[in-house]
């Protein structure tokens, strides 16, 4: 494992919890749901983050417990932190959603006359042959 969460320690390879510092991601939820900003419900909680790192934890779903990870939180708890951000992005204007656009289908065919060596100099005869190629543009099939 490349990083263990916040909340947890590795004993003997196996995952548990730290309590002292599983009780300080309860309170992150708490105090995220209770309407405060990511990063004063992380200071309040006892936790040193800034608040990209607060909504980081808060999307970890290893805190719901996994194979490796016992739960600290329910999953309750972190639907409702989830709805919450996800409401609170949109009210911001920070979910951003592609707008589709009905783009019109452009076809064009090709055609090249008889090409015949006019010219010695092969940038003149490259002139020349690009001269004689005629393109027919057609909009949605049409």
């Amino acid at each position: 494992m490349a990083h263990t969460p916040y909340g947890y320690r590795i004993e003997n390879g196996i995952a548990v919890i730290d309590e002292e510092k599983a009780e300080k991601v309860r309170n992150l939820y708490k105090g995220y749901l209770s309407g405060l900003s990511l990063s004063v419900a992380a200071k309040t909680a006892g936790i040193d983050a800034y608040h990209g790192t607060a909504g980081r934890m808060l999307r970890n779903e290893r805190y719901l417990g996994d194979d490796y990870y016992p739960a600290i939180i329910d999953k309750e708890t972190y639907e409702k932190a989830e709805a919450e951000r996800v409401k609170r992005a949109k009210k911001l204007g920070r979910i951003f959603e592609p707008k589709t656009e009905d783009k019109p289908t452009i076809y064009k065919k090709f055609s090249i006359g008889q090409v015949i060596q006019k010219y010695t100099n092969p940038f003149t005869q490259a002139e020349y042959v690009y001269s004689l190629i005629e393109s027919e543009v057609q909009q949605d099939g049409s």
